[in-house]
């Protein structure tokens, strides 16, 4: 296996690669939906030959290439759901479904991991131990699909695991390499106040949820401003705050929720007690009562690379040499190798697609990324 042969079957799959992308961006499906979308991946990987095909869920694939000598198992991962976006393209492989779109990128994702299962099936017998190809359902639903993946057994044995994004702020040809943590962990809040409503105009008859839930709101954000190391990442944001549905009466309930964004697992632990403590505190000051819920999502990702150069390897120099940029950490884009990670180590990559114009992800149209 030569850099030579290597790059000639990279040059030979960019047309299947574009046509699967187009393929499965006029056909895009909603997570745990993915029916369509894995009877496709599970076809075109049965073309290549050498691959051993299975289903671990409903709308999963795993394909298997186990090569011809002893060596480690690596897996590589892509994920294949779409978003609930009505697609606003009119060029011809435009969605073909109302009101889902590939927003995010993961039509793109899947064919590139289906054009790289194509290569390496073809230097199967330069292989060393095991690739595994895994092409995830549900990425895009908390906590998603890669926990059934796990539970089915797809990363056992796994030393190392691969996946990437494409990021079109980079600059075109460019990888992204974040050393360390990258992605924050995505958890969730819910909290409701439960006042006394009434009248807006005799408010000393109630138990004013609002204010009190305004209080509430105040207050969690000295967590990050006095209680945490000012060098210590951590986001806790509200987002939502529903109350009352009357311009003149005070509702009896509030419900706020956010989201909190950790790299460190103590530090991920101990928020939700803080938080309990200052929504209790304020809500029985004001003779209310509440309920607290704090859902946890994926782990961090904390990226290892072997071919780290702090790490005496070549993987990652090799990738600098042909061109990479650093990515500032980021407190949680979701979901991607968190759960899949817990048992091997991890390596993801952003790299740009071929844009017309650099945006983030979800991406507005027009979505042209060949």
């Amino acid at each position: 296996m030569t850099k030579e042969e290597i790059k000639r079957l990279v040059d030979e799959v960019k047309t299947d690669v574009i046509a699967w992308r187009r393929h499965l961006h006029a056909h895009p499906e909603l997570s745990f939906q993915e029916e369509k979308t894995a009877q496709f991946v599970y076809e075109t990987l049965q073309s290549f030959g050498h691959l051993e095909l299975s289903r671990p869920t409903k709308t999963s694939v795993m394909a298997r290439l186990i090569g011809q000598q002893p060596g480690r198992v690596v897996a590589i991962r892509a994920d294949m759901d779409a978003l609930p976006i009505q697609e606003e393209n009119t060029f011809e492989f435009a969605s073909k479904n109302p009101g889902v779109m590939h927003a995010c990128g993961h039509d793109g994702h899947t064919a590139m991991l289906l054009g790289t299962a194509k290569i390496f099936s073809q230097l199967r017998d330069d292989i060393r131990g095991e690739i595994r190809f895994l092409f995830q359902h549900a990425e895009e639903l908390f906590p998603g699909g890669a926990e059934e993946m796990v539970q089915a057994g797809v990363m056992d044995g796994v030393d190392v695991v691969i996946g990437t994004h494409l990021w079109s702020p980079l600059e075109r040809g460019k990888i992204g390499i974040v050393y360390g943590p990258m992605m924050a962990a995505p958890d969730r809040f819910f909290i409701r106040i439960i006042g006394k409503g009434g009248h807006g105009a005799m408010p000393h008859q109630t138990i004013d949820a609002i204010a009190i839930g305004a209080q509430v709101v105040t207050n969690l954000q000295h967590i990050v401003s006095r209680y945490v190391d000012p060098l210590e990442p951590l986001v806790l944001s509200v987002t939502q705050f529903v109350a009352g549905t009357a311009h003149n009466v005070l509702p009896g309930e509030v419900e706020i929720q956010g989201t909190v964004r950790t790299f460190d697992e103590t530090l991920r632990r101990t928020v939700p007690q803080w938080m309990e403590r200052i929504v209790k505190g304020i809500t029985e000051a004001h003779g209310a009562s509440y309920e607290f819920r704090f859902d946890y999502g994926y782990r961090p990702v904390i990226n290892y690379d072997e071919g780290d150069p702090r790490h005496g390897g070549n993987g990652v120099r090799a990738v600098r040499r042909r061109g990479s940029g650093p990515l500032e950490t980021e407190h949680g884009r979701r979901r991607f190798l968190r759960l899949f990670a817990k048992s091997a180590r991890q390596l993801f990559l952003r790299r740009r697609g071929q844009c017309r114009k650099r945006h983030r992800l979800p991406a507005p149209p027009p979505a042209l990324y060949d």
